[in-house]
């Protein structure tokens, strides 16, 4: 099961309320590339997929597909702002190795 914090579900509602027209949801998935193997991509999603499983925080309907679903079990995503800058974080256990930048990852 993915996870999403307040501070990420509140961040992502922000930027859903500038869109127009206004989408369904958000979809987190994972695809290959990145110096690790695989990255994680997020994007506004204006319908759902079959096979999708989603996901809902508060109202936020979260899309995953199938094949993201086996790299994501218990990922908790984070958004936070630091010094450095502010973005997504995701914490996932499943994790091997990441790259040097932290963008992309193994497992």
């Amino acid at each position: 099961m993915i996870q999403l914090t307040e501070n990420a579900i509140d961040k992502v509602r922000t930027i859903l309320d500038t869109q127009e027209p206004k989408p369904a949801g958000l979809r987190i998935s994972v695809v290959g590339g990145g110096c690790s193997g695989f990255s994680y991509s997020m994007a506004f999603e204006n319908s759902q997929s079959m096979l999708d499983k989603i996901y809902e925080f508060d109202g936020l309907k979260v899309f995953v597909d199938q094949a993201s679903l086996l790299y994501l079990d218990n990922v908790q995503v984070d958004y936070v702002e630091t010094m450095e800058g502010s973005g997504f974080k995701f914490e996932n256990p499943s994790v091997k190795s990441t790259c040097g930048c932290g963008s992309s990852f193994s497992a």
